[in-house]
């Protein structure tokens, strides 16, 4: 499912206009970055939570060479699922 398929699929399941849909979805969405970014945690009961994860510095290797390279630490967004999405999942 692409966004613009969800967003379809939210707009019948609410009686609200497709535009009125995406222009919440993409406010959802800019305030989880901008809060993820801040270094501030997002959680959704049920649904799951969106953190900023600490990548430590380490050793890689160059994939073509072989050769031993170091890697500086770094961030990345992380999403950690919540128990009613994992059990919808599992099935």
């Amino acid at each position: 499912m692409n966004k613009q398929e969800l967003i379809d699929a939210i707009a019948a399941d609410t009686d609200a206009t497709k535009t009125a849909v995406g222009r919440f979805l993409d406010s959802l969405i800019e305030h989880v970055q901008e809060t993820v970014a801040k270094g501030d945690q997002v959680t959704l009961t049920g649904f799951g939570s969106f953190k900023r994860a600490e990548v430590a510095a380490r050793t890689g290797r160059n994939p073509t060479t072989g050769q031993a390279m170091s890697l500086p630490a770094t961030v990345k967004p992380r999403f950690v699922p919540g128990a009613i999405f994992k059990a919808k999942v599992k099935g």
